[in-house]
């Protein structure tokens, strides 16, 4: 699906789900967007199927859930093999999240959380073993994120 064949309603949908998509309903967004709650429905289910919306994510404390310690390691991965490599590297323990770049090098950034330094660096062994080059090893203070306000926010009626 590209951007051509979002609608209004459908941007508008999207901007509320970023707002809080646990909290609101398909009428209250059939409301906002000036559609029924079923359309509502039937249009987030096509969002879906298509791979617009590509799941709801919980964001979690990990500091408060008892993981103190928040590792980004910066890794380089051959380029045919980075993203092979970025699924296995999902796969180690601790783990939370993998992201590629478009780079030669630092192609693979990989956030674990940890309990312990000693968890830390089994992270960081089983990051070598599956054949990652572990250049650097940063620890993640705090992390602030908002979701893209622009999108839909014109279709939405407040």
């Amino acid at each position: 699906m590209s951007h051509d064949t979002l609608d209004d309603v459908d941007r508008g949908i999207l901007h509320l789900l970023q707002q809080d998509a646990r909290n609101v309903t398909t009428t209250e967004i059939g409301d906002a967007v000036g559609v029924s709650a079923s359309t509502v429905g039937n249009r987030l289910q096509r969002l879906e199927e298509k791979g617009v919306i590509d799941g709801y994510h919980l964001k979690i404390d990990y500091h408060d859930a008892g993981f103190p310690l928040r590792v980004l390691f910066i890794c380089t991965a051959p380029i045919p093999d980075r993203e092979e490599l970025g699924e296995k590297a999902l796969d180690a323990s601790g783990v939370v999240n993998v992201t590629e770049i478009m780079a030669g090098v630092e192609n693979l950034h990989v956030e674990a959380v940890a309990r312990t330094r000693d968890d830390v660096t089994a992270v960081a062994r089983k990051l070598d073993e599956i054949g990652l080059d572990v250049v650097n090893e940063v620890l993640v203070k705090n992390e602030h994120s908002r979701p893209f306000d622009h999108f839909g926010e014109k279709s939405v009626s407040e």
